[in-house]
């Protein structure tokens, strides 16, 4: 995860809190990244976030944001504001699962698979390339 992405998600589970967050993160091959990371060109790198839409009843109810298409969220981001590091029963499972708890720092935010195995969880000091052209939807 690229740390600007990391920083900022804290920040918006601590605006949040006490309520939880739930956003979906789209992944850059690292070879497109602004900064040289010691990775292979094509190893996808969480760098953006997809800010949820207006609310609508479906979300609200089931928590899954239906505006994004989920092809292009890899990961999902959750905060847990009155819970454990750990993924729940309740939480919207994507290929990669982030999971925060207060205090919002770097050593209160972990990485999980689908079946709430924590992974290591690497930050890179990256960001998203301006030059590399956004994905256009036909």
């Amino acid at each position: 995860m690229t740390e600007p992405l990391q920083e900022m998600l804290l920040s918006l589970a601590a605006e949040a809190e006490p309520d939880t967050v739930s956003f979906g993160l789209a992944v850059t091959p690292a070879g497109e990244l602004e900064a040289g990371i010691d990775a292979p060109d094509q190893a996808p790198v969480f760098s953006d976030v997809y800010l949820p839409e207006a609310p609508n009843s479906v979300s609200s109810v089931f928590g899954i944001d239906l505006s994004t298409p989920p092809q292009r969220t890899q990961g999902r981001f959750i905060s847990h504001p009155r819970s454990g590091l750990e993924v729940t029963k309740r939480d919207d499972l994507h290929e990669v699962v982030f999971v925060a708890v207060p205090p919002w720092d770097d050593a209160s935010i972990a990485a999980f698979d689908r079946a709430g195995r924590r992974h290591r969880l690497e930050t890179v000091d990256a960001a998203a390339n301006p030059d590399v052209p956004e994905p256009v939807n036909i």
